[in-house]
């Protein structure tokens, strides 16, 4: 028989111990949407979770796994529509670790690649806040899996290169130069409102027009979609397929890496 008033006595004693211990804050990539490719720790830690901060590119399975008993707090941001500005996040973890609970920060992809957690772990080291980092695939990664685009290949990229389309201030001034070199992929993050300069600009900067490119919508999830086309191209095809964020554009020959295999005759092929 189960002493219902020694449980009772025991979880106000772990209540106790809870709001005088140090808290901490995780930061925990969520990956790019599908569950299963979570980290193992990170599978761990969302269903021992007492409170989870969570973003608007943590994928829905993902947020089915937390605990029905934790507290959920939502801070996602999506384009013009923030429910609350980077520095209030960064305020909100500091404040609530200070109640002595483990904050697990949930973020979509990994923490530190375009995802401000590098941000938040400064805000809760400067508060004297323990902050622990848990790595995840980021969308890229998952996209490249999805699609069956390579983000590297012998043949077409020797050089992968990550950027973002939305900037801190709000403009698209990227390394144009940088980004339009030849024999390499690249990826950019949050760009979709920006494509159409995006592409302009690539191709004013020696890209061709010809260049393979793609979007893809939702990487790794049910509502996944995917149009590839040219550099030249894409802006038009992305606007007739109504291709909404979150997305990631790709650029570079390993676009049509499957194309170019296929094409070689077979004995070739079977010794590549």
């Amino acid at each position: 028989m189960i002493d219902e008033s020694m449980t009772k006595a025991q979880r106000s004693a772990r209540s106790g111990q809870r709001r005088t211990r140090p808290g901490k804050v995780v930061l925990v990539g969520a990956g790019p949407g599908d569950p299963d490719l979570l980290t193992v720790r990170a599978a761990r830690l969302i269903a021992g979770a007492e409170i989870v901060v969570y973003d608007a590119l943590v994928g829905a399975a993902v947020i089915e796994m937390i605990p029905a008993g934790a507290r959920r707090v939502y801070v996602g941001k999506k384009a013009g529509n923030h429910a609350l500005p980077q520095e209030e996040i960064n305020a909100l973890l500091v404040e609530l670790a200070r109640e002595g609970l483990e904050v697990i920060r949930l973020k979509g992809g990994d923490p530190f690649i375009f995802g401000r957690g590098g941000e938040e772990r400064a805000a809760c080291l400067q508060a004297g806040i323990e902050c622990e980092v848990v790595p995840g695939i980021t969308a890229a990664a998952g996209a490249a899996s999805t699609t069956g685009i390579p983000l590297t290949h012998r043949s077409h990229a020797q050089t992968l290169v990550f950027a973002t389309g939305h900037l801190k201030d709000d403009t698209v001034d990227l390394d144009w130069p940088a980004l339009a070199r030849p024999h390499q992929t690249v990826v950019i993050y949050m760009g979709l409102g920006a494509l159409e300069i995006i592409c302009t600009q690539l191709i004013a900067h020696g890209l061709p027009a010809s260049t393979p490119a793609a979007v893809v919508h939702a990487a790794t999830t049910a509502a996944q979609r995917e149009v590839r086309s040219t550099l030249g191209e894409l802006t038009a095809h992305v606007r007739a397929a109504r291709l909404q964020p979150p997305a990631l554009i790709m650029i570079g020959e390993v676009i049509d890496a499957d194309a170019a295999f296929a094409a070689l005759p077979q004995a070739v092929a079977l010794t590549a």
